[in-house]
């Protein structure tokens, strides 16, 4: 390599080292300085319950979370991990792209540009994980095309294991990339990869089978609306183009969509540039499409734009000082967060970094060493968890709310028969006799004693859509199944708390109708793994239109857990 070359690769490398220094640097000061998102928070209860799968989510991000909170038990512990493969990832792409002598000044230009990286720089969730994997891939892929070597198979195979171990989305990147290069279905190392990677994701596979399939049914059949919202489809690609930089977004997707395709790899990044782009609006018919959801398809996208600033001859020279305002706009967003200040904590999911760690002291002095109850979503709770470094706080899933790993692990079990603290949003008259009032917002609070609940409990029917006249009266033949590890009485006799089971009836998140059982609900009895069959009848609403249905046990003073699958019902 002639002595200039020699240079200007040694200068390109000192310049990423800088900015990877100083990449890393800000990632580690946000990560230590903000307190815990809701999700994070969640994600710390997945490593304290290390498992081959969960509700929402597959399970590479709780060992991601384990390594880092075994060191240290505090937010920057919690994100240590991915602050590190941040920056790994970052120089990874590097590699891959020191192939197409892309410049190291519009290299950093275009990832420092890009808005979801700083985003999931120090952010702690599933994302990061896949993100990190899908790099890798990326970088071992580049050369398994060129060189047909077992070893490279072999590291093929367990990147792609760690993709699916990391978020579901890998599946396009797999598929996206097979449709890309299709002879490589002729290799003998290519079988070697599925038949390895297909073993070592079995194990997640398994425990879907073992716990009813929870996370295909909650991100193929929960999460999808029935009635199209224009909205979704409309905020989908502004979404994308802000998280690709504010100010050089849409010219990044314009340079990478008009990259040519000189070879095998670049082809493999346009199809799944593209494809992804195009898979997510087509899913926006059926319901929101949150921003990051894509997030794997802005790796292809920069190197795409950078190929194509090479391919060109060098980057545009209008591109420095625009990139600089971009960044300055991202740098300057990411120190409010940090310091906290003005819009910070009030707009939207940000608020909800401030104030839990004061909140979540005032109500242990209240609570002592009792367990807490939460109605309202899996994010407090599990950040009630994470502070006070326990498993005392439930969150107890309502008939309103969807299901969650709360639903699966044994922490509903521990605190049956106790004396619990009730912490609610909103004041229960006759039951709340007290009030938190701190920066984070205000709760009601109210002792329970005897703690009496059913959320595992399963009312299964094989209906999941019918149809019925107005007030018609529809029979359901339940399955009635008893996943715990004890005895299940319905009975009311001498009981603090009666239990009742209602046929619920939805339109949107308004309850419109709750139907109770007869009395003969109330002489069941199941042993543990037990089920019984129950004859319900519930009277449709009178008025015509599309509902849900949901079966629920309700004790007091709880609103009612969701202890069925949503039954569509159409009256006409």
């Amino acid at each position: 390599m002639p002595e200039i070359a020699v240079n200007k690769s040694i200068r390109s490398d000192k310049v990423i080292f800088y900015f990877l220094l100083f990449w890393t640097i800000l990632n580690a000061i946000q990560a230590y300085t903000l307190e815990l998102q809701g999700d994070e928070a969640y994600y710390w209860l997945y490593s304290r319950y290390l498992d081959w799968g969960y509700f929402d989510h597959p399970p590479m991000v709780a060992l991601f979370i384990r390594i880092g909170d075994s060191i240290m038990h505090n937010e920057f512990g919690l994100r240590m991990i991915t602050v590190l493969t941040s920056s790994a990832s970052i120089y990874l792409l590097w590699l891959i792209l020191k192939k197409y002598a892309v410049d190291a000044i519009a290299f950093v230009l275009v990832i420092s540009g890009v808005f979801i990286f700083h985003i999931y720089g120090f952010t702690t969730t599933p994302d990061a994980p896949l993100f990190f994997f899908t790099v890798l891939f990326y970088f071992i892929y580049q050369q398994y095309i060129e060189k047909d070597k077992w070893s490279l198979a072999l590291l093929l195979a367990l990147i792609v294991a760690c993709l699916l171990y990391s978020k579901y989305n890998a599946v396009l990147l797999i598929g996206f990339t097979l449709l890309a290069n299709i002879k490589l279905v002729t290799r003998g190392s290519f079988c070697f990869i599925v038949v390895l990677a297909t073993a070592l994701y079995l194990p997640h596979i398994l425990w879907q089978a073992q716990h009813g399939y929870p996370s295909v049914n909650y991100h193929l059949f929960e999460r999808s609306s029935d009635t199209y919202s224009f909205a979704n489809t409309f905020s989908y690609l502004p979404g994308q183009l802000l998280m690709a930089g504010p100010l050089i977004g849409w010219f990044l997707f314009y340079k990478a969509f008009t990259t040519r395709i000189k070879d095998a790899f670049i082809r493999c990044l346009m199809v799944n540039c593209v494809g992804t782009l195009i898979f997510f609006f087509i899913s926006s018919i059926k319901g929101e499409v949150q921003p990051q959801w894509t997030f794997i398809l802005f790796a292809p996208l920069v190197m795409l734009a950078l190929i194509h600033f090479k391919q060109q001859g060098g980057r545009p020279k209008w591109l420095l000082p625009v990139a600089l305002v971009n960044l300055s706009i991202i740098v300057a967003v990411r120190i409010i967060i940090i310091m906290g200040f003005g819009f910070a904590r009030t707009y939207g999911h940000l608020k909800s970094y401030y104030g839990f760690k004061e909140w979540t002291n005032v109500v242990k002095q209240k609570a002592g060493n009792n367990y807490v109850i939460m109605a309202e979503g899996f994010q407090n709770p599990s950040k009630y968890n994470y502070y006070t470094n326990s498993l005392k706080c439930f969150s107890y899933d309502t008939r309103y709310y969807r299901l969650t790993q709360f639903d699966i692990w044994p922490m509903e079990d521990s605190l049956q028969h106790k004396r619990a603290y009730y912490l609610t949003y909103y004041p229960i008259k006759g039951l709340t006799t007290d009030s938190i009032k701190v920066a984070a917002g205000t709760w009601y609070s109210a002792w329970v004693d005897d703690v009496r609940t059913y959320q595992k409990i399963k009312f299964e029917t094989s209906s999941e859509k019918i149809t019925a006249q107005p007030g018609q009266k529809i029979v359901f033949n339940l399955t009635i199944t008893n996943p715990y590890g004890y005895p299940v009485n319905f009975s009311n006799a001498g009981c603090l708390h009666p239990v009742v089971m209602e046929g619920c009836i939805f339109k949107g998140d308004v309850l419109i109708k709750s139907q109770k059982a007869p009395d003969n609900f109330n002489r069941i009895f199941l042993r543990p793994g037990a089920s019984t069959n129950y004859v319900f009848t519930l009277t449709s609403p009178l008025n015509k239109g599309n509902f849900d249905v949901v079966f629920s046990l309700r004790t007091d003073p709880f609103p009612g857990s969701k202890n069925s699958r949503i039954i569509k019902l159409t009256v006409h």
